[in-house]
């Protein structure tokens, strides 16, 4: 008997962080403090969705563990560094992230400031590095994070957001920015976990790039929502930050109602993309629940 969602979601965070204990810059090497602040930040927190994803779709694939392990603490890096910058005074300014205080108030603003400089540089050296994939299906991974976290991706839907307070965005801004923001790494993690093995269709590819679509819209909906129902107890980081800033969100566009029945759409619509993969995508559905169904 295969086992549970919980248990598989354990095994792997905890295989995740004992990975990224590895990958990291140990402590003990210089320069210190900066060694310290990229631990005290991307260990021994968060939800690791991302990292389950690429390994969710690495069952998909035949992928390896050494791989794996390599593309999930990648895309975790990539991630943390992401929330260093975003919680910075220049931008969020925010003092709680993940249950803890943020690097620039646990440490100073110089110090995020090079966290996250050096996070993503670790981030494509361990993706790199690794030897268990051909060199061009490496590149391939290489590539995907890279375009992912850049103006194509992740920071391009952050310029959008900075540039959207105060501002009415209709729905379908709205999803742009987010597909960016938020969705384009999730996509990366689905993409980076098929590319780990075997080769799969065009089909299928399309199927997983149709979950993953859903999935990032989804992610971001409910995480509009909570900042909106939820405290900051819970959340691990303040909530009504959107609100307070005037963000525009899909409970400000929608109300929370309608947001909420877009987020069960989505969830719907991911888990009818990869019908296809029957029982093998298993993992994929499970995780499409946990993102709509989260309480932080």
């Amino acid at each position: 008997m295969s086992a549970s969602f919980d248990d598989w979601m354990k095994s792997v965070q905890a295989h995740v962080e004992e990975a990224l204990g590895a990958f990291l810059p140990q402590p003990g090497e210089v320069p210190h403090k900066l060694h310290e602040a990229m631990r005290y930040t991307t260990l021994g927190g968060g939800k690791r969705v991302r990292p389950l994803l690429v390994f969710a779709a690495g069952d998909l694939t035949g992928a390896d563990t050494a791989t794996l392990e390599r593309a999930a603490s990648a895309v975790e890096m990539i991630h943390v560094y992401s929330l260093v910058h975003d919680d910075m005074p220049c931008m969020d300014d925010d003092v709680l992230r993940r249950g803890k205080p943020t690097v620039h108030v646990k440490y100073d603003e110089a110090t995020a400031l090079l966290v996250g400089d050096a996070l993503q540089a670790q981030a494509f050296t361990v993706l790199s590095e690794g030897d268990a994939v051909p060199a061009a299906r490496q590149l391939a991974m290489v590539r995907v994070l890279a375009r992912a976290s850049g103006s194509a991706g992740m920071c391009g839907g952050q310029a959008i957001d900075l540039d959207s307070v105060g501002i009415s965005l209709n729905l379908e801004q709205l999803e742009r920015m987010h597909q960016l923001k938020t969705g384009a790494l999730l996509r990366a993690s689905v993409v980076l976990g098929a590319l780990a093995g075997k080769d799969l269709t065009a089909q299928e590819m399309a199927a997983l790039d149709a979950y993953s679509v859903a999935i990032g819209l989804a992610f971001q909906v409910v995480d509009d929502v909570l900042d909106a129902t939820a405290d900051s107890a819970t959340l691990g980081k303040t909530a009504g930050k959107d609100a307070a800033a005037n963000k525009p969100t899909y409970v400000s566009i929608l109300g929370l109602e309608q947001s909420r029945a877009l987020a069960e759409k989505l969830r719907n619509d991911a888990h009818k993309a990869i019908e296809p993969f029957g029982d093998k995508a298993r993992r994929l559905r499970e995780i499409a629940d946990l993102i709509v169904q989260r309480k932080a």
